[in-house]
């Protein structure tokens, strides 16, 4: 392995990725500093050309990490500024410069909502405009690889939805009600769940980079077992040691309240934790078949039960004990 590139790694996949491959192997390039990593890192954002000057020549493989990919951005072009452009720009930087690997991080959003356990051979069907642009940004890569099949190494990893220590995005969100007691279930929580805890999605990255070679790979990832909601809900029940309300919304209620948080956020301006998109994805069953990750070769570190209680009880285990201290006193 030489020397690794990666954009996009001041959030937590990419610091967990620095944790595994060591300061000494690679570089952080992001338009944010890195909380824990900032003496390897150059800010830079994608959406601008020219970045040949931080991709040196001495970078074997870059790692794309680097997307915007939050269900709330405003404007929507954002998501193709930086996903689909930034991808153009950072091909380019590397053709200047030489540079002929590339491991993509893309997303299980580009199979859409409610399909049956989809695999790399199947049809993308994204619903949302991250997935859409992802797609994109996949199309751009392969005519990129295409040029040069012989030399040039295009791996696309497509990830359920990741979550874990020092993570602010959905999972974190819905853990974060269920450890204020605040958690309402909507629907009657059947739906199927894959869910990519941090630490094992860094610790593939790194197999696939040990792994690299001319050609191109697309391999989903997630963890096993999918959990039903209803599943997730009692992991987090016995994490934190403490007991949810049994009622269960309709599903039609909580979209019609989603729908009224949209049009009071359209109005104000002012952006909630509650909207349509999130109760629909919520609701929605998300599965994917990554069976072909886990039979070439990669052992996970970490079984779904335990990063979830790592992530529980870094996150609000101590918050929870003093809640529930301070009701037994």
């Amino acid at each position: 392995m030489k020397y690794i590139a990666i954009v996009g790694a001041s959030g937590f996949i990419g610091s967990r990725l620095i944790d595994l491959l060591g300061t000494d192997k690679c570089c952080n390039i992001d338009k944010n500093p890195s909380e824990k990593y900032n003496e390897i890192t150059t800010i830079q954002d994608i959406r601008e050309k020219n970045l040949e000057h931080v991709l040196t020549k001495q970078i074997d493989t870059v790692i794309l990490l680097a997307a915007e990919h939050r269900d709330d951005v405003s404007p929507i072009s954002l998501y193709y500024d930086v996903n689909v452009n930034g991808t153009r720009h950072v091909l380019d930087g590397m053709d200047i410069q030489g540079i002929t690997n590339i491991i993509f991080i893309s997303s299980a959003a580009v199979y859409g909502l409610n399909r049956k356990n989809p695999n790399e051979s199947s049809s993308p069907d994204p619903t949302s405009h991250y997935g859409k642009s992802k797609l994109q940004a996949e199309k751009i890569l392969r005519e990129w690889q295409q040029k040069d099949p012989v030399n040039k190494s295009l791996t696309i990893i497509r990830p359920s939805v990741a979550f874990g220590e020092k993570n602010q995005g959905n999972v974190h969100n819905l853990l974060r009600q269920i450890a204020s007691g605040r958690f309402l279930m909507i629907g009657k929580g059947e739906n199927r769940k894959s869910m990519a805890y941090v630490g094992n999605v860094a610790a593939f990255i790194k197999f696939c980079l040990e792994t690299v070679k001319p050609g191109v790979r697309i391999l989903n990832y997630t963890d096993q077992p999918d959990l039903t909601m209803n599943e997730l809900v009692l992991q987090a029940e016995e994490s934190l040691n403490r007991k949810l309300p049994s009622f269960r919304l309709p599903y039609w209620v909580g979209k019609t309240g989603g729908i009224s948080f949209d049009l009071v956020s359209w109005i104000t301006g002012k952006k909630f934790p509650i909207s349509s998109i999130r109760i629909k994805k919520f609701c929605a069953t998300t599965q994917i078949d990554a069976s072909l990750a886990h039979s070439i070769g990669f052992e996970a570190p970490f079984t779904l039960a335990v990063g979830l209680d790592r992530t529980l009880k870094s996150e609000f285990g101590e918050k929870v004990s003093k809640k529930n201290a301070s009701i037994d006193n």
